[in-house]
């Protein structure tokens, strides 16, 4: 980060919502010396959360991104995401459904791509399945699914599938930082996503129309599971559910 660079654009924002450092350090629970340090280059010495803390009533929010070798830590979460589609698309595969990935859509002007969707023609039922091999933004990721699953049946006549029901899935690699991420907002997640590993393989080898599937289930890709058993030693588990469930 070029914390010099970083303090002169705080202390812009700043100026231009005519705040004076003890105003914006009152409104963001910090120290004034916190603010004046950030502004005079130092914005390292602070913790993301306070960071977070003063860009906030400057309507600003801050960005973390984490870099290594130019392009290859895209290409290697790239590779994790294309192998949780794949045992995702095993599983449901074996489970009689017909599978598509990377669906793109535009229908009545709204655009966007679903990770996975899948149809079971003994029900008719359609799942919506949303991957995210990195830990997903809460509001985001709600909003962006609750689309797709409300476009799901238009999204499905497109390919011959003449749906009557939407079921929903979530799949978040599992690693200690997605867990943490959802355990902060276990009540949101709780809400929109209460199904876990037991009921999720259950219903997806026997879906029930009456009662549509709405999971969170946490899996590593295989790539993870090998890393894991040279790390630790031991069996590979592809699979885990919830701390709360099994």
């Amino acid at each position: 980060m070029d914390t010099v660079a970083f303090g002169r654009g705080f202390k812009a924002l700043r100026l231009r919502k005519l705040l004076r450092q003890g105003d914006l350090a009152a409104q963001a629970g910090v120290s004034r010396g916190a603010i004046a340090r950030i502004e005079q280059g130092h914005a390292d010495r602070a913790t993301v959360e306070t960071l977070e803390k003063v860009a906030r009533p400057l309507g600003a929010h801050i960005t973390c991104r984490i870099s290594w070798n130019g392009e290859l830590l895209e290409r290697l979460l790239d590779q994790d995401h294309a192998a949780i589609v794949e045992q995702v698309v095993r599983f449901l595969a074996a489970a009689g459904w017909l599978v598509a990935t990377e669906v793109s859509f535009n229908i009545w002007g709204e655009r966007g791509s679903i990770d996975v969707l899948a149809f079971h023609p003994g029900t008719r039922i359609l799942l919506v399945i949303e991957i995210k091999s990195v830990v997903p933004d809460v509001q985001a990721t709600l909003v962006t699914l609750d689309r797709k699953e409300r476009l799901a049946i238009e999204v499905g006549r497109t390919r011959g599938w003449d749906a009557i029901g939407v079921a929903k899935l979530l799949v978040v690699r599992d690693d200690r930082t997605a867990r943490r991420r959802i355990d902060q907002h276990a009540a949101t997640f709780g809400n929109a996503f209460p199904d876990r590993i037991a009921r999720i393989r259950a219903w997806l080898r026997t879906p029930d129309p009456a009662r549509p599937l709405r999971g969170l289930w946490f899996l590593s890709s295989e790539s993870q599971a090998v890393a894991r058993q040279q790390v630790r030693g031991g069996r590979p588990r592809a699979e885990r559910g919830s701390r709360s469930s099994s």
